[in-house]
């Protein structure tokens, strides 16, 4: 399976072929659709043949197989092997996803310190964060630099790496919690050059000034040095 959404996670249309389609949901030979993972929502939108639209409430990767599972809660249609279909991507919501976790990359430029979680929606996004003893964290000065680094618009780029050679480079990953398969040949990482680098499987924006203004909603205690900082598009 082609994997669009690495490629272009700025593809909002696909036309390609049905592998098969029952009660676990629909196989395409190729998707743009983003599946659950490291925090971000599977995709929604539309599989389309002819005058057929079945709505995708929601995407996942199988665990076993691999395979990228488009959930189909319309069953009164079925695809058949072979169908040529064209997907439609839900543009606004995915979009609001990418800026959103590119936002959360830049909040762990501003709190510099450990991951223990973190999560998003098409709304919010939150990091939790393993404070030191006698640390403070302040909202304001936290959004502040937030939206610096946001109207500085900093390219946001994508390489990669490999398992043995992110082994090396132990500070690149800031999630203590997860850590990326470090056995696969190949690591995506998020380079926004001179701020940020780090392994993320997720969709991002082009640029930082694409997130547009965010707000610090809130600080959260979820125990005695977990604190959580939740954002929003402002």
């Amino acid at each position: 399976m082609q994997e669009q959404f690495y490629r272009n996670p700025y593809q909002r249309t696909l036309t390609t072929r049905v592998v098969r389609h029952d009660e676990h949901g629909l196989v395409l030979e190729d998707t743009l659709f983003y599946p659950l993972g490291g925090g971000q929502p599977g995709d929604t939108g539309s599989a389309i043949l002819g005058d057929v639209s079945v709505r995708i409430g929601d995407t996942r990767r199988d665990r076993e197989s691999r395979e990228i599972l488009h959930l189909t809660p319309d069953t009164h249609h079925v695809f058949a092997a072979g169908d040529e279909v064209t997907l439609e991507l839900d543009w606004e919501r995915r979009h609001r996803h990418m800026r959103i976790h590119t936002c959360l990359h830049l909040l762990s430029v501003v709190i510099p310190i450990g991951v223990t979680g973190g999560n998003l929606t098409e709304e919010s996004g939150r990091l939790d964060f393993n404070l030191p003893e006698g640390m403070e964290l302040d909202k304001a000065s936290i959004e502040t630099e937030l939206n610096a680094l946001i109207a500085a618009d900093h390219p946001v780029e994508i390489i990669m790496t490999s398992g043995e050679a992110l082994k090396a480079q132990p500070e690149l990953i800031k999630t203590m919690s997860v850590t990326p398969p470090l056995e696969l040949p190949e690591i995506r990482l998020i380079n926004i050059p001179g701020v940020d680098l780090q392994p993320c499987g997720g969709t991002h924006v082009a640029r930082t000034g694409e997130i547009g203004p965010v707000v610090v909603k809130k600080l959260e205690n979820k125990g005695a040095r977990n604190k959580r900082v939740v954002i929003a598009l402002a």
